[in-house]
């Protein structure tokens, strides 16, 4: 029974979690070349069911640290105000080149984790969340800031 209980409370630890692939087969499929930017954007015909993956993807596998629905609770960074530098600049080029960065950030970030003096901060989320389902959580927390201005 002590053995039960000791693989139950690791298991429940904050920080032991197990990233959950996610079904993006409805999404358009991207290939294996990351791409640069979101292909899921305001533009895309595929925004709606992005946004529905990316919701459930999030709350499967970001919201235990980042907070439900994107709202921190302190623990990690509010994803919704991951890009707010951007969303201030007038000049449009500024504007494209900051939000690019950002893409490349986050891109970066969720593919291969973030580690500070040895400790992870972030697990590496590339080998089990596909390129649409990170993708689709970018779409997801832009929506979610969206819904904040």
């Amino acid at each position: 029974m002590a053995l039960a209980w000791g693989f139950s409370s690791a298991a429940l630890a904050h920080g032991d979690m197990v990233p959950q692939a996610v079904d993006t087969s409805s999404l358009p499929q991207l290939g294996a070349k990351w791409l640069e930017s979101n292909p899921y954007d305001k533009a895309s015909p595929a925004r709606g069911e992005a946004l529905r993956i990316g919701s459930s993807a999030y709350n499967q596998n970001c919201a235990r640290c980042h907070g439900l629905e994107a709202l921190s609770g302190g623990i990690a960074p509010d994803l919704r105000k991951f890009d707010d530098d951007c969303i201030s600049l007038a000049d449009a080029a500024k504007k494209a080149a900051c939000f690019k960065e950002m893409d490349d950030y986050y891109a970066g970030t969720v593919r291969r984790g973030r580690t500070r003096d040895g400790r992870v901060y972030m697990p590496p989320f590339e080998g089990t969340l596909t390129q649409e389902a990170i993708w689709a959580i970018r779409s997801y927390l832009e929506d979610r800031r969206d819904k904040t201005k």
